[in-house]
């Protein structure tokens, strides 16, 4: 049983559908419990995924772990895979208060080390958790020092559909719509308007770049709780002109292609599939090594890096990929056989190899109506 607690759509929303898709296709039986009315819940009855669903209330609330515990009793359940921190309190108190046998995995996506507090210790070292995988070898090394059993710490890197940027149909036209010239360069991310992707390093280096003399547009996609703070910040640059925020678009697929130049300033980040899908998109990405991003990126070779909040370096890079065209296609080419090693099949795959190892064998039981 895979269980997640957000309502809203994001990286981990995208990548706990990705998994429960791929481990379909290789014979895994599973069941999703999801809020209500969330995203998730959507998703599923759209496409006729298993699932149940249950009501929050709040993080830590026994009503869902006895929820847990009911359905893991019914459907004879061998594993939980919890996919967020809220996720993982209700798996962890439904074996504190139902004595729940069913194993325990974590998907552990966030770069920043855990509370040292008492709770959070005895949550990632309970011992129904059976394994903990972390989607870069980054996150790993940020575990470590909190895990009793570091054997528990496994690193599954994130995929993506690569096979969703091939024969894109590009039925709205980015420099249309925004009125860029032709002769303009697109630069932008794909990302949430949140204090971890450090949009201020972004406008800093944009501002940098258009101060060096360059027609270049940068486009900010996505939404997020900072939407305000940022377009005040934009303001304060003087940037109005040279940044646009775009909002949320359910047509990525369709503009990351038509981008030059994929500009990602974060500040954390567990491993960054907006970096993948740019890769896929051939998109030649500059970023900063936060995080798990240097295990996607090798500098000068399919991307170009930067220190973390380091505009000056960021911004020459820019620079570099708008005066060397070639250096830019070279690395886009190399960036499109890169992220072959990040397939959503490939996830799933170890995802499956990790199950069997806790279980020793899965169990090959029809999925129900």
């Amino acid at each position: 049983m895979h269980i997640s607690s957000p309502k809203t759509w994001r990286g981990g929303e995208q990548q706990l559908i990705y998994l429960m898709e791929e481990l379909n296709t290789l014979g895994v039986w599973q069941i999703v419990l999801c809020p209500f009315n969330s995203m998730v819940h959507k998703y599923c009855l759209k496409n006729h995924l298993n699932h149940v669903t249950y009501f929050k209330g709040f993080s830590a609330n026994p009503m869902v772990a006895f929820r847990v515990s009911h359905i893991c009793k019914r459907e004879a359940i061998d594993l939980i895979h919890v996919h967020d921190s809220h996720a993982h309190n209700f798996a962890v108190l439904s074996s504190v208060l139902s004595k729940n046998e069913a194993h325990i995995i974590v998907s552990r996506r966030v770069d920043f080390p855990i509370h040292s507090g008492a709770l959070s210790m005895f949550k990632y070292n309970h011992p129904r958790i059976a394994r903990i995988l972390c989607v870069s070898a980054a996150i790993r090394k940020v575990m470590l020092p909190f895990i009793d059993d570091e054997s528990k710490l496994e690193v599954v890197h994130s995929g993506i559909d690569l096979g969703k940027f091939k024969n894109v149909k590009l039925d709205q036209d980015l420099r249309a719509e925004f009125g860029v010239d032709e002769k303009t360069t697109l630069a932008g991310n794909v990302s949430a308007l949140a204090p971890h992707k450090d949009y201020q390093t972004f406008i800093r280096t944009a501002k940098r770049v258009i101060e060096a003399g360059k027609d270049v547009k940068f486009l900010a996609i996505g939404d997020g709780p900072l939407r305000k703070e940022v377009k005040q910040w934009i303001e304060e640059a003087d940037m109005s002109n040279h940044i646009i925020l775009t909002g949320f678009r359910k047509d990525v697929v369709a503009m990351l292609p038509q981008l030059d130049i994929f500009l990602i300033t974060s500040e954390t980040e567990g491993l960054g599939t907006s970096i993948l899908d740019a890769q896929a998109a051939g998109v030649p990405v500059v970023a900063t090594k936060a995080g798990g991003i240097v295990e996607i990126i090798t500098n000068n070779e399919n991307g170009m890096l930067a220190d973390v909040k380091d505009d000056e370096m960021l911004s020459k890079h820019v620079l570099h990929y708008i005066e060397n065209p070639e250096v830019r296609a070279q690395h886009a080419n190399h960036g499109k056989k890169n992220v072959e090693r990040f397939s959503k099949q490939m996830t799933a795959q170890k995802t499956k190899e990790v199950y069997e190892s806790v279980l020793g064998r899965l169990r090959d039981i029809p999925v129900k109506e």
